[in-house]
């Protein structure tokens, strides 16, 4: 049978355009299904899911969204609506992949309906806006999405555009072919891992021993966006255990800073039942924009990764609030959980000398995160720093006993 694919784009402005990337689709042997998030236009669309169903299905009707004002209301009606139907086709085994057509706002909506899907199932957005500055990080999000950059505007079937949907057709069908690995082969024995430079030594360690012992070990850069997916995977049933060595996004979600990972970071692995690993990599540091700095900041201890990035100490008072966002997450955690703290740094960034190195004040959040854990959850102390040997070993070692 043919793959059906999911086509995205708003058939009022770019009609001529989307039919005929439904032409090149088929002549590859795909079978397309057509949605139209079109919020504006009179005449019936040939789509073969209509605005109107896509409006109906995020709880409003197109008369509503064609008589509104508010912008921002009826494309989030459009993009609620598109996303329930795309996940509902998936869940019905009658959709292999998407593909987007747009300009800036088309291309807002087409990947926010694209992101509904689970990673790998083939995303793929053709967009005239894919290289503007800022556009491409919200185009993709936390998704597993494609962008493919069409240089000249999507307006007109010129020679030069048609080689673009043409080629758009063809990538597209080579990612819905039955020789690709499903991502749910590993399902059972596939880790997820929290990574990042200062704690990378540990995690290439642990990384390699729990291969050695048949794990699948994935991992993701803890910097705010990675380690917001791996949340999402892990709800998606794609990993078996975690071993989250740098979850300093819970802090930097509720101070607002850089490597903001959202209000759901450490809590899917727990509501899922799955056992995990935690410490402490970078939980003690922030990285607020320079836009976000308070007076204070300047004084405090800061250790500078690069030209681009500081890391300022957290104070003993952060600390204890950051603890207690944790132990409020993990005591909701169905599965086993343990913790373990390097006694002699969390990173490689704290090391004697270095100003942001304060063992001492690291246990404020080590006994406030005791102050109501449920007795099921052990914290282990490791006399070490978080990149020596004898702390990954430690990590491996706990990570075998329960996962």
């Amino acid at each position: 049978m043919a793959k059906k694919v999911l086509v995205i784009s708003t058939l009022d402005t770019k009609g001529q355009e989307t039919l005929y990337l439904k032409e090149r689709l088929e002549a590859r042997g795909l079978e397309p299904l057509l949605m139209d998030i079109s919020m504006r236009g009179d005449e019936a669309s040939p789509a073969d899911i209509g605005p109107g169903r896509v409006a109906e299905a995020g709880g409003s009707s197109l008369q509503e969204v064609r008589d509104s004002r508010e912008r921002s209301k009826i494309t989030n009606t459009m993009i609620r609506g598109g996303a329930k139907i795309a996940q509902d086709l998936y869940k019905e085994g009658k959709l292999s992949g998407a593909v987007g057509l747009g300009g800036s706002t088309g291309s807002l909506m087409a990947t926010d309906v694209m992101r509904a899907l689970p990673f790998g199932v083939p995303k793929l957005m053709i967009s005239s806006t894919a290289a503007l500055p800022g556009l491409s990080t919200r185009y993709i999000g936390t998704g597993d999405i494609a962008l493919f950059h069409s240089v000249i505007e999507i307006s007109g079937l010129s020679d030069l555009l048609k080689n673009v949907l043409d080629r758009a057709a063809a990538a597209m069908a080579g990612q819905v072919q039955d020789d690709i690995v499903s991502p749910r082969s590993a399902a059972g024995k596939a880790i997820a891992l929290t990574m990042l430079g200062p704690c990378e030594k540990c995690a290439s360690s642990v990384r390699d021993a729990l291969t050695r012992e048949g794990y699948q070990v994935i991992g993701f850069s803890a910097a705010g966006v990675c380690d917001r997916a791996m949340e999402d995977m892990i709800a998606d049933g794609l990993f078996s255990g975690v071993v989250d060595l740098a979850p300093g996004g819970v802090g930097e979600h509720l101070f607002g800073f850089m490597r903001d990972a959202g209000p759901r970071r450490l809590e899917s692995a727990g509501e899922a039942g799955l056992p995990q690993i935690i410490s402490t990599c970078s939980v003690n540091h922030m990285t607020p924009a320079k836009s976000k700095y308070k007076p204070d900041y300047a004084q405090r201890p800061k250790y500078d990764l690069d030209r681009f990035r500081t890391w300022i100490r957290l104070s003993a008072d952060e600390l204890r609030e950051v603890a207690g966002a944790f132990r409020e997450k993990l005591n909701r955690s169905k599965g086993p959980v343990k913790i373990l703290v390097p006694l002699d740094g969390w990173s490689s960034v704290d090391y004697p000398g270095n100003a942001t190195y304060n063992p001492e004040e690291d246990r404020v959040f080590v006994e406030e995160l005791h102050k109501g854990l449920n007795p099921g959850i052990e914290i282990v102390e490791v006399d070490a720093n978080m990149e020596d040997p004898a702390f990954a070993a430690a990590v491996v070692k706990a990570s075998i006993e329960i996962l």
